[in-house]
């Protein structure tokens, strides 16, 4: 019952407010009834202003796509790996470390994450982002030159995050109760302190167990924001976000078998419930700074500081023998620091009969992650001594290990007599501490720290002809970066073009063209000493894009072609202790994508999406062991989703609203394609349902997942067996929200 209060606190708390307040703002923007009427949920015709080209979508010679705040509350999406990319033609998440963070690709490789315009990609993060603090969420296909940072060819995800108004007192609060046992609270208060002065906060709790064994997932956030407007011409805004995740064991989720997938029921864990939990501890702070010179010219400043703490423990095979495995707790504690400023200017001239809008740009990054998972040890054991030697070609009377001391992956449990998991009273290795009489930075050295400090100048010129029907893009970035990964140290710079061309036929219909580069460094090593080429990605893309019915719903279709120079591989010839790569060649990633979002007739809002992708090698420096024509790992060939909302908008079912959706994957892939000799992932097919009622007041949802009951799981091969995540069985959520 405890648990309940955290939501209902919030609930009451706001509902007192609400009865302070005197009025409310009739044009609110997040309000989605209006007089009785219902308008378009999942369209936005514009990015924000941290997308920096301050221009309509379907302008744009790129293929972008927004998810609204609205589709995320319909959908109940609570963090960025909890369903978001069902909204996004041909992204997938590719499964690994649980809800801890979200690896996301697309167009065959991972896509950045960026939050209001700044790189925070990490190799181990970032933390997934927790919907309560998100007002959108932009996907930009492809290279994204224009925000000025290096990165995959795939494209960029830009978490927007909500920002105060400058109404009156207004907001929301929401609790949310679902299967598992989970509990969640979520507050926003948006409210003017004065004419000059806005102020929103925005709170979050959740408690949320797993339908797995001692697996559980909590979650807290604070995010307050303040925007002043200093001037007529100048605004500051500044933000806070603090989350704070607490959770089981990173490898909780995971299953080992060396028969295939989906071999064990759906709740199996080989986790143990003494293994202290994960911890993570995120700090951002943004400060903006935007000035008005004039209408057609705009000066935007940014500083942002991230810092990110982790102390948490990791599962994983230490040896696995049929249907026993010895299982290897690992430790690991890290501290991920991110600093960036950037500055970028916009600015509208003519010259004749052609006009200009200029962006140029400033972006400077410092990333430095570092991390001690040296220590950790078996908890399993080999044999009553605790030691195993097992039988040789020339030393054959040795006894194979005594399994009775392993762990039994078919009983969850020893072979020693039936007694005794490990953390039962028969056992005598205990839980060792984590050792932390050295500072983390010594602890980590030089061999467990990644590095990098880049710059990045960015200039673009849109010129725009026969009345701006027409617009040529022509723009350039200078990116020179540095990195230390592994001490392995590199340095590199380059110049990337982009060009492109977007034509409209009339003001609801556009088709555009686009060649544009990507540039990413590689620290490898070759085994002759010969410096390591940084990744180069040739991007062209074709795309029309549409608005239907005076923009009620909109839709692109596009087609690409990514080439990729340079990438490496490890060298087949390493010792067990070598760590040299030799260049693979050359790959290829083309593709389909079609996108379609709004409000079809009145009332009934859609989302819908379908991505062919297909990545290959199509010149390679490994024959032997990557040929031409293998497939690139990290992507599904056919994805398709669908989201389907209809509301009722008079009589007595008004307010009402139905939902169903579904998700496919086919000819999916993880992190390894696989031999002949080895399994292949089914295809993923998943339905959801919901329904809805609300007012101007409030707002009830319930939402079921994996309707039908379908075993769902992601994995891959590794060394001789596999292993992979199951995910939850039919579950639900429901959600009372107020608004005020």
């Amino acid at each position: 019952m405890k648990k309940l209060t955290i939501g209902a606190a919030l609930l009451a708390t706001m509902m007192t407010f609400a009865q302070e307040r005197d009025s409310i703002k009739s044009n609110d923007i997040e309000e989605v009834v209006v007089k009785g009427k219902y308008y378009n949920k999942y369209v936005e015709k514009e990015g924000s202003s941290s997308m920096r080209l301050d221009e309509a979508l379907i302008k744009i010679p790129q293929n972008i796509s927004i998810i609204t705040g609205r589709a995320l509350e319909d959908q109940q999406v609570t963090t960025l790996s909890d369903g978001v990319l069902r909204n996004v033609a041909g992204a997938q998440r590719l499964e690994h470390w649980g809800d801890m963070y979200t690896r996301v690709n697309m167009r065959g490789s991972r896509a950045a994450a960026f939050m209001n315009g700044v790189n925070v990609t990490s190799n181990w993060g970032p933390l997934s982002e927790d919907m309560s603090f998100v007002d959108h969420i932009e996907f930009i296909k492809g290279p994204s030159g224009f925000l000025m940072s290096n990165g995959e060819p795939s494209g960029i995800y830009n978490i927007v995050t909500k920002k105060p108004t400058g109404q009156a007192l207004n907001g929301t609060a929401r609790v949310t109760l679902g299967s598992f046992n989970m509990y969640r609270g979520e507050a926003d208060i948006d409210t003017k302190i004065t004419d000059k002065v806005a102020f929103r906060l925005n709170l979050m709790a959740q408690n949320k167990n797993s339908f797995r064994d001692y697996e559980f997932n909590d979650r807290y956030i604070i995010n307050p924001s303040l925007k002043v407007k200093l001037s007529d011409k100048t605004t500051l805004t500044a933000e806070y976000i603090y989350q704070k995740a607490k959770m089981s064991e990173v490898g909780s989720a995971y299953v080992f078998s060396f028969d295939g997938y989906a071999t064990k029921p759906v709740g199996y864990t080989a986790t143990d419930p003494g293994v202290d939990p994960t911890k993570v501890d995120n700090n951002t702070v943004n400060i903006n700074l935007q000035h008005k010179f004039n209408e057609n010219w705009k000066l935007t400043s940014q500083l942002t500081y991230v810092n990110e703490y982790t102390m948490g423990s990791n599962l994983w095979p230490s040896s696995f023998e049929g249907n026993y495995m010895i299982r290897r707790l690992g430790y690991w504690e890290a501290d991920n620091t991110m600093k960036f400023g950037q500055v970028f200017l916009n600015g509208f001239v003519k010259t004749g009969s052609v006009s200009h809008k200029i962006l140029a740009g400033l972006d400077l990054g410092s990333k430095k992650y570092m991390a001690d998972w040296s220590q950790g040890y078996n908890l399993d054991k080999f044999n009553a001594n605790g030691d195993y030697k097992a039988a040789t070609p020339t030393d054959p009377g040795n006894t194979v290990a005594d399994h009775s001391y392993w762990y039994n992956l078919n009983t969850n449990n020893y072979d020693n007599n039936g007694t005794g998991l490990y953390y039962g009273p028969n056992n005598t290795n205990a839980y060792k501490p984590f050792d932390k009489s050295k500072p983390l930075s010594v602890r980590a050295g030089a061999g467990s720290t990644i590095e990098q400090n880049y710059t990045g100048l960015y200039l673009q010129d849109e010129l725009g002809f026969f009345d701006d029907k027409l617009r040529l893009t022509l723009a350039a970035r200078y990116t020179t970066v540095k990195e230390n990964n592994y001490a392995t140290k590199s340095e590199a710079n380059k110049i990337t073009p982009r060009i492109g061309i977007s034509y409209s036929i009339d003001e609801s219909m556009s088709v555009y063209g686009l060649y544009d580069q990507a540039f990413v460094p590689q620290a490898a090593i070759f085994r002759d000493g010969s410096a390591v080429k940084p990744i180069t990605g040739n991007n062209m893309e074709l795309g029309v894009k549409k608005d239907w019915f005076g923009g009620k719903w909109n839709t692109t279709l596009s087609a690409y072609n990514i080439i990729k120079n340079n990438s490496t591989v490890n060298d087949p010839s390493n010792s067990p202790l070598e760590q040299f790569s030799i260049l693979l060649g050359k790959t290829r990633v083309q593709g389909v994508e079609f996108d379609l979002k709004g409000e079809i007739t009145k009332g009934f809002n859609a989302i819908f999406n379908y991505a062919f992708t297909e990545n290959k090698i199509i010149e390679s420096n490994d024959p032997a062991n990557n040929p031409k024509g293998k497939r690139v790992p990290g992507y599904a060939k056919h994805t398709a989703n669908a989201w389907l909302n209809y509301t009722f908008t008079d009589g007595l079912l008004e307010g009402f609203g139905l939902s169903f959706g579904g998700t496919y994957l086919g000819d999916r892939s993880s992190w390894d394609w696989g031999g002949t000799n080895t399994q292949q992932m089914n295809d993923y097919v998943k339905f959801d349902a919901g329904a809805s009622w609300e007012n101007s007041k409030f707002r009830v949802g319930l939402n079921v997942f994996n309707v039908f009951n379908r075993y769902l799981y992601s994995g891959s091969p590794y060394a001789n067996y596999y292993y992979y995540q199951a995910e939850a069985p039919r579950n639900f959520r429901v959600s009372i929200g107020y608004k005020f």
